[in-house]
């Protein structure tokens, strides 16, 4: 059974991509980049579908946060991360 998106409010909304750049701030300060990459693809698909009014209403802190991280740490021309290799065995 698949899952039903519930649709949001806008104020619920709003709060939800705050609450997730956070979390996502949050995993970047414990150097937790794959979970702090996979947070910020969840708030950032979810502020690209505020309108304008409602991104103002989102705070500074947080948009410049999301913004900068998005462009020079997770964009386009950055290596994609890679699965963790094996070590080799030295002896």
């Amino acid at each position: 059974m698949a899952k039903q998106k519930k649709l949001l409010t806008e104020q619920a909304l709003i709060k939800e991509v705050c609450q997730r750049i956070r979390v996502a701030r949050s995993y970047w300060n414990t150097h937790n980049n794959a979970a702090c990459r996979g947070e910020r693809e969840r708030a950032l698909a979810l502020y690209n579908t505020l309108t304008k009014e409602q991104k103002d209403q989102i705070p500074q802190q947080l948009r410049v946060w999301l913004r900068y991280r998005s462009e020079k740490y997770f964009g386009a021309h950055r290596t994609p991360p890679k699965s963790k290799r094996k070590r080799k065995n030295l002896r």
